[in-house]
């Protein structure tokens, strides 16, 4: 194996480091953030970032990067304060990646691609194919000054799915569900399999949940 000094890492030419960081840091959940600003149009944006922060409320985080240039994302955001983030579906990965493309403000990433937008009760676009959709409201908007990217928190006021994947116990099932995942910038993977465990006690065996 070979070791990567921090001066090594920093001397890297800029997209090489780029794919090197994010794929070294492992497999990410593909969701598609979608929006809508106050002249109705809407905005897709697919992100890798997406985090649970907690679950009593229900917290979802995700990493804006920085706003030196225009984040349509984020402008509809702080304007109406509501957005979806949705599953991306394996099957769809293609036009999952082209809407990570720079498109104008007056162009609609879902007429872009094969994705149709949703309007939901909360006048936010939902991603139609998508296997689990989740509306959340603004709750914070973090600047990490670390380098100068931002994490936007926001609580879970409603969840759109396919309830044949959600499990007894109140586990959903992604893979079966035919959800994406990503490493790197560009490269989309499906799971296959997956095994889960039971709650981990200090003074009791670990056992397999099927």
């Amino acid at each position: 194996m070979k070791t990567y000094s921090f001066e090594e890492i920093a001397q890297m030419e800029t997209r090489f480091r780029a794919n090197f960081i994010n794929s070294i840091s492992g497999f990410k959940s593909a969701n598609l953030i979608g929006t809508i600003d106050h002249d109705a149009r809407t905005n897709l944006a697919v992100f890798s970032s997406v985090v649970h922060i907690g679950a009593n409320p229900p917290l979802i985080g995700f990493i804006m990067r920085p706003i030196s240039v225009q984040r349509h994302t984020y402008e509809n955001i702080l304007a109406k304060k509501l957005y979806t983030i949705n599953a991306l579906p394996f099957d769809m990965k293609e036009d999952g990646h082209k809407s990570s493309a720079k498109f104008s403000a007056g162009e609609s990433e879902f007429d872009k691609t094969a994705f149709s937008a949703e309007l939901n009760g909360f006048g936010v676009p939902v991603v139609a194919e998508s296997p689990i959709s989740l509306t959340c409201e603004l709750r914070s908007d973090l600047l990490l000054e670390v380098n100068q990217t931002r994490l936007i928190i926001g609580e879970v006021q409603e969840v759109k799915l396919h309830e044949q994947f959600l499990q007894n116990d109140g586990f959903y099932d992604l893979t079966s569900a035919g959800v994406a995942a990503i490493s790197g910038m560009d490269s989309y993977h499906i799971a296959e399999g997956g095994t889960r465990f039971s709650y981990a006690r200090p003074d009791q065996a670990i056992t397999e949940i099927t």
